[in-house]
């Protein structure tokens, strides 16, 4: 046995990083005592509540590949939100990109969800065992906390939905009958003011509460230079008040009610690749350009923005849930009920340049109601099961308008000369097709005036309803006493209902250039013989274009800023319902886990499992979405997930080590590529990903532990014959020697490649020294060191331009004085790496590119008092 604490402790030592042990309590999934053993840190006895089963059990016991962060780590370590929280958990990605309300979550390498209000996370987050269905309304900051749990692969047996690459569980404190509380002040650079505060205890005997309110604020670590604003500042609040009824040892009724608020000045983009519309954007009206101020790649790590207007959000999440404990004899009856509401609001410059180009306002209303029964036995012999039900009612109306500003139409104009070869300085192509209508006597085109109006554009709105339900259970029997078995299933049913109502504006983007009405044979489309003049006879129609009195390459690039529907038969919107299309969007699917447990040892655990996940389809409620054609639709199937793990808990004296081996397999995976105006979604045929993740802790004296996790992945497309186009990838570009009017390619093949956005390697080291210095005063320090392998950032932008590596150091430390007082220095970022956390296409730009830098090196002091 000394030979294997010693190898455990030499492996732990080469791993890389994760949270270390957690001080809990009591769990939120059923009835639990006042008080719960505290983990005494690194040490044989320390035990871990979770709830990872929908039971408790120790972190140890428990065969799932869980990560768990306690209210410890996350002070010492100062995670503010559950962005901070993916340095500790190496398996577990988390980013916020284009507003505040669009945080994205993956596990393994697999989620989606932001951006498009229609698909939802991959990722499931549950605070008290509510489910919060957006990624909007599981953001606002980390309220009064116990610990948090991360469940890596698929979850759908027992977490109802939406969880088919895994879930997070947020648990927080509950109701006391004893005073108690805490409060805390911080302040730091970029201006930041954070307060937060909580009180618990009794109302009578059987009634507490607990009462919790913070508020954060910070300066914008961005730069505009147009107007000077800050840009990704903080500026919310969180107010929550939770009563727990508690008559008897086996029956208990709590009661949350919360708000949080964020209105912010977010988020910044920068320029990664000014691409040729770009860079005429810049060039000084005198020479025929637009005169705005555009991004300068070479400076992107300087956090500089060019926007003519400041990105506003304003955001409002709201609720009142109860839960219902009631041990009755044979079993344990846990009844959640919970309603929400979540309004986004937000306001973006999205041509990302100094000029008024276009310009989006976004208006979202989310309502939920979900309800949850379970049924746990009491049984203590070799067998118990579970059973339950989740319901969930979702309500949503989503408008987005994006329209053009004030210099839309020196754009477009300048866009079209540079795409046809002529000099900026001549007469504009636009106004040209403009007269030319008018003479022909459509008197509702004026020239230099109907095409690319300041306040035209494209609206937007969208309804959709969501209805689902799970039944579900699981099953465990001790087949003797170290071997036990489990088998559980779940049934998830779900329809979405949708409606459309999409109006464009944009004159230009309604055009057939094929065939302008008042100009009858006139095909402009195929006027575009840029490098050729004449045009050659295998151009059709190149006799008569030859014999027009303009150059022939005149209208060349016109249908490039038709960007809104250019491609369609219709040159506009398809709304739904219509007589093609229901706007009814069902399935189900009966999903199941088969796991065998063997205690080698009392300190030595292992297991072996398969299990399988869904995740219903989906609707593209985006610009991008079109009726079905060639087998793509405004709809995507369903995720299907299997995975197949094995792994092996440990502890030894002074600390643990746990491993899991992993081949995990998602099924049509709803790929959701930005194209620079909506947003293309798909199934991928098949994406897997094989990996191993390690988590140990170890304390060689009692004064220092020592943490760490890694996690290893590689991931493949097996099959995705129809990922979405993008012109730098030759795949997509139009074939040399194609007859003129020949359109790019839909669909490329990214069958046997690496998806990006996945990196190999990635782990989390971190080491706490505790010093006492007498019987009152104590001391700490922490450092922590957090690594991810480059990887490109995304299959729609060239990896060359938008790769990361994450070598990010974080440090903290502080006193612990009397009377519960303490004061905590902390860092995040020392290094003040910059690196890209995003990067899409910049919008109405083609080939040009935008992207998401991490926050800078941010510090200050927090004084905390518990009581």
């Amino acid at each position: 046995m000394k030979k294997f604490e010693l190898l455990a402790a030499s492996a732990v030592v080469l791993l890389a990083a994760t949270p270390a042990f957690a001080q809990t309590t009591s769990a939120n999934t059923g009835p639990a005592p006042q008080t719960a053993p505290a983990a005494s840190t690194g040490s044989d006895d320390a035990d871990i509540i979770v709830t990872a089963t929908k039971r408790e059990q120790t972190l140890q016991d428990v065969p799932v590949s869980v990560a768990v962060t306690g209210v410890d780590t996350i002070e010492k370590a100062k995670i503010h939100d559950l962005i901070d929280l993916q340095a500790s958990v190496p398996s577990l990605k988390v980013y916020q990109l284009q507003s505040s309300g669009q945080t994205g979550f993956q596990i393994r390498g697999f989620g989606n969800g932001t951006g498009n209000i229609g698909i939802e996370s991959s990722v499931g987050v549950f605070i008290d065992g509510v489910y919060r269905s957006r990624s909007a309304s599981a953001i606002s900051d980390l309220p009064d906390l116990e610990r948090i749990e991360v469940l890596r692969g698929p979850q759908s047996t027992l977490f109802g939905k939406n969880v088919s690459a895994g879930a997070i569980s947020i648990v927080t404190k509950r109701p006391q009958f004893t005073w108690g509380g805490s409060a805390e002040a911080t302040a730091g650079n970029l201006g930041n003011i954070e307060a937060k505060a909580s009180i618990t205890g009794p109302i009578t005997d059987t009634l507490a509460f607990r009462l919790y309110g913070n508020v954060n604020q910070r300066e914008g670590y961005y730069s505009n230079l147009v107007n000077s604003v800050k840009v990704n500042g903080r500026n919310r609040y969180t107010l929550r008040g939770d009563v727990l009824f508690e008559p008897s040892s086996n029956f208990s009724v709590r009661i949350i009610a919360d708000l949080n608020r964020i209105d912010e000045v977010c988020c910044g983009a920068v320029t990664i690749f000014n691409g040729p519309t770009t860079q005429l954007i810049g060039v000084p009206r005198a020479f025929g350009g637009v005169g705005g101020v555009v991004g300068n790649p070479a400076t992107a790590f300087n956090r500089q923005v060019v926007y003519n207007t400041s990105p506003n959000n304003r955001l409002t999440g709201k609720g009142i849930s109860g839960q219902v404990d009631w041990d009755v004899g044979f079993a344990k009856l846990t009844s959640i009920t919970a309603y929400r509401t979540q309004t986004n609001d937000t306001s973006l410059d999205v041509d990302f340049t100094g000029a008024d180009i276009s310009n989006q306002t976004t208006a979202d209303t989310i309502k939920t109601f979900t309800q949850e029964f379970r049924l746990a036995s009491n049984s203590t012999g070799p067998f118990s099961w579970l059973l339950g039900g989740f319901y969930s009612d979702e309500k949503i109306t989503s408008g987005r308008n994006i329209l053009y500003g004030a210099d839309a139409r020196r754009f477009a104009d300048a866009a079209v000369l540079g795409l046809s070869g002529q000099s900026l300085l001549a007469t504009s192509p636009i106004l040209q097709l403009e007269q030319l209508q008018r003479g022909a006597g459509n008197t509702t085109v004026v020239p230099g005036q109907t095409y690319f109006a300041q306040g035209t554009g494209i609206f937007d709105n969208y309804r959709l309803n969501d209805q689902s339900f799970s039944i579900f259970g699981q099953a465990d029997y001790k087949l003797f006493d170290r071997l036990t078995l489990t088998a559980g299933g779940a049934y998830l049913n779900d329809r979405k209902a949708a409606v459309s109502n999409v109006v464009l504006t944009d004159r230009f983007s309604q055009l057939n250039l094929n065939n302008v009405p008042e100009l009858g044979f006139l095909p402009l489309f195929l006027i575009a013989c840029p490098n050729a003049q004449p045009c050659p006879a295998s151009v059709p129609n190149a006799a008569i274009i030859n014999s027009l009195p303009i150059p022939t390459n005149t209208f060349a690039g016109l249908n490039a800023v038709q960007f809104f529907y250019g491609d369609t038969a219709n040159h506009g919107p398809v709304n739904f319902p219509n007589a093609n299309e229901s706007g009814i969007l069902t399935g189900s699917k009966f999903t199941y886990l088969a796991r065998a447990a063997f205690e080698v040892t009392k300190k030595i655990n292992v297991y072996g499992s398969y299990s399988t996940g869904w995740k219903a389809g989906a609707y593209n409620l985006s610009s991008d979405s079109r009726p079905a054609n060639n087998g793509v639709g405004r709809t995507a199937n369903p995720e299907n997930v299997e995975v197949y793990e094995a792994g092996a808990k440990t502890r030894f004296s002074g600390g643990f080590f746990n491993i899991a081996v992993f081949y995990e397999k998602i099924k049509g995976f709803q790929s959701n590529g930005f194209t620079g105006t909506g947003f293309a979604l798909v199934n991928a045929g098949s994406q897997s990903v094989k990996g191993i993740e390690a988590e140990a802790s170890y304390r060689p004296f009692r004064a220092l532990v020592l943490n760490a996790s890694a996690t290893y992945l590689d991931p493949k497309y097996d099959s995705f014959s129809r990922a979405p186009c993008f012109s730098f990838d030759p795949r997509c570009q139009v074939p040399a020697g194609s007859p003129a009017g020949t359109r790019a390619p839909q669909f490329r093949d990214l069958t046997g490649t690496r998806p990006a956005g996945i990196s190999k390697f990635s782990g989390n080291i971190n080491a706490v020294y505790t010093q006492k210095f007498s019987e009152t005063v104590s001391g700490f320090l922490r450092g922590e060191f957090v690594y991810s392998s480059k990887t490109a950032l995304t299959d729609t932008v060239p990896a060359s331009i938008a790769s990361t590596e994450v070598k990010a150091v974080n440090a903290s430390a502080g006193l612990v004085l009397a009377d519960g007082f303490e004061i905590q220095g902390w860092v995040r970022n020392l290094t003040n790496q910059a690196y890209l956390i995003g990067a899409f296409n910049t919008v109405i730009q083609s080939g040009s590119y935008s992207g998401y830098i991490n926050e800078p090196r941010t510090y200050g002091i927090t004084l905390r008092k518990k009581f």
